[in-house]
């Protein structure tokens, strides 16, 4: 039987919703690009027209939860801001910290993931940092910019999406050293570790003392950033 004919979006998303299940229930490795063909009752040839692979499949349903997450849907519209760029880094660290920790199941999965890719063929990772790039980092940029232009921070040699990068790999790393049931270092509790993190990170992209004291920096609330990285975060 030939499958209906949809529109190229419509038939997008009808992959995605039969894709989300099988990752939930069999995970990245354990689910195949034919499972999820069956599941959507196509060929896996018309599949591969709209994903290139598994990893586009699994990035796309990521980045499509980060992009519907309402803490970041708030963050997003908020002007650039000083203020902005530190609920940013606050959030990534806090997020990746979780997810090292275990209190966070599928962040834990995700951060799992994107190391196995980087000890792998790197697939993943990069298609995941693509959509991390796209959703995330943008705001990160114009928010540091701003913070420039009124004087919070200090103007760099790096550019503010290498900066934006290196925040998010330094936290990874810092995540990854928490990951095993002893960890490999011993850091103070996540509280204090995520504190200290973001005062690392913040003075390294620029931002004064003056600036991150203005800013309760290191004190800021904040709600749910859960889904981001690459993200991703997050």
């Amino acid at each position: 039987m030939q499958p209906p004919r949809l529109s190229r979006d419509n038939r997008r998303q009808q992959i995605l919703e039969s894709a989300l299940p099988l990752f939930a229930r069999y995970g990245f490795a354990g689910t195949t690009t034919r499972r999820i063909a069956d599941t959507a009752r196509i060929s896996e040839a018309l599949l591969f027209k709209h994903f290139p692979n598994k990893s586009a499949i699994y990035a796309e349903i990521l980045a499509g939860i980060c992009t519907a997450d309402p803490g970041l849907a708030r963050l997003r519209a908020e002007p650039p801001s000083t203020r902005t760029l530190v609920q940013i880094v606050r959030g990534m660290a806090h997020y990746f910290l979780q997810a090292a920790d275990g209190s966070d199941a599928e962040g834990n999965q995700k951060l799992r993931l994107t190391l196995s890719s980087y000890l792998e063929d790197g697939e993943f990772a990069k298609v995941l940092s693509d959509k991390v790039e796209q959703v995330i980092a943008p705001i990160f940029i114009d928010s540091l910019e701003q913070a420039i232009a009124v004087g919070d921070a200090l103007a760099g040699a790096s550019s503010p999406r290498n900066l934006f990068w290196f925040t998010h790999h330094t936290i990874c790393t810092l995540a990854a050293t928490q990951l095993p049931s002893l960890p490999s270092l011993d850091y103070p509790p996540a509280a204090k570790l995520e504190r200290e993190v973001c005062e690392y990170i913040l003075r390294g992209v620029g931002l004064t003392d003056a600036a991150i004291t203005a800013h309760g920096a290191l004190d800021l609330s904040f709600e749910a950033f859960e889904t981001s990285l690459l993200e991703f975060a997050k």
